[in-house]
């Protein structure tokens, strides 16, 4: 069997794996949901239970449990207790904001490291090896949320050259016709260049806060796979040849470093879609990452459940893609 069949089938106990322990940890959060939803003051502790029975919460955990798997069987993921919304549509509404914000991120992020990996590949012990190195670290020394807030203090506060950090648009524009849910393909199906710029506009500080922290495990992985690969026997026997430096580089020595840079970018990609929650906190963006960080402080556990469900499917789904274009960049890896 495939290596592609076999990340399918694994998928299926990882998933159920997922879903016992996030249902086990949002029931062993501190406090209770029945009594921060009756908030009133006036509620007694009868009103407080007859709140615990609609939620379900006086129930035996292995029965709640079970009740779980029945909805999520029925692709009912649970009601959010602070919006009063279904989740599945709570989501469906808000995660193509992150992976929207995400996908530039990791855009941006590899047509940078790339070629830095490559330059001090190139130049190993060199000065522009050890600047690119310096730079790297210095985007991974700090926290998103850290590096965020610095950005948004240099660029919209000191310079004012981005827009106010207070979501994908400004409040005075309207969204395009929703299609996608993508602000970009969305403005580009509408033909609507103003909303296309403003909206690229607003991503530029978040995804260059998400890419910088990418930036050092994409360089260093395409330096060391360069390294290698240029000091392979192949590599020595085409410069013997006689071939150009650029047709080595770019045709024999880069084509067969990709394999781990591209298992490398899979991780990365895998890792950003998660540390976008505190990306999306601290510029405002109305993703799944914040959601879910609201939903911790309300102790909503429905909203809970389902992102980590999700975020779980969706690392699943990096994996495989991952392994079939690892699959068609070298034939042996699939099998």
């Amino acid at each position: 069997m495939s290596r592609v069949g076999l990340r399918l089938l694994s998928a299926i106990p990882t998933l159920f794996g997922v879903v016992v322990v996030t249902f086990l940890l949002t029931r062993v959060l501190p406090g209770d949901p029945a009594v921060f939803f009756a908030s009133n003051p006036a509620m007694s502790a009868a009103d407080i239970a007859a709140v615990r029975e609609t939620l379900g919460l006086d129930q035996p955990l292995y029965q709640q449990f079970l009740i779980y798997l029945g909805n999520l069987a029925q692709g009912d993921l649970g009601r959010s207790i602070a919006t009063g919304q279904p989740v599945a549509a709570e989501f469906a509404r808000r995660l193509p904001a992150s992976a929207e914000l995400t996908c530039l991120a990791f855009l941006l992020a590899v047509s940078v490291a790339v070629p830095l990996g490559l330059a001090a590949a190139l130049r190993p012990g060199s000065l522009v090896d050890h600047a690119v190195r310096l730079i790297v670290t210095l985007g991974v020394s700090m926290p998103t949320f850290v590096t965020g807030l610095l950005m948004i203090y240099v660029f919209y506060v000191l310079a004012g050259v981005v827009p106010e950090p207070i979501g994908r648009l400004d409040p005075f524009l309207f969204e395009p016709a929703r299609v996608t849910g993508f602000l970009t393909i969305d403005a580009l199906l509408a033909g609507d260049r103003q909303i296309l710029a403003a909206a690229l506009h607003q991503m530029l500080l978040p995804a260059a806060t998400m890419a910088l922290f990418a930036l050092a495990p994409l360089t260093r992985m395409t330096r060391a796979a360069m390294i290698a690969t240029l000091g392979s026997e192949f590599i020595r026997t085409a410069r013997a040849a006689g071939l150009s430096r650029g047709r080595i580089v770019v045709v024999y020595a880069l084509r067969n470093a990709l394999l781990p840079v591209v298992t490398t970018m899979g991780m990365v990609f895998s890792y950003m879609l998660g540390a976008n929650v505190l990306v999306e906190r601290v510029f405002s963006w109305p993703g799944i990452g914040a959601f879910a960080i609201d939903s911790i402080v309300n102790l909503d556990y429905a909203p809970l459940q389902g992102f980590m469900l999700i975020m779980a499917a969706l690392f699943i789904a990096v994996n495989l893609v991952v392994d079939i274009v690892s699959a068609i960049i070298d034939p042996r890896v699939g099998h």
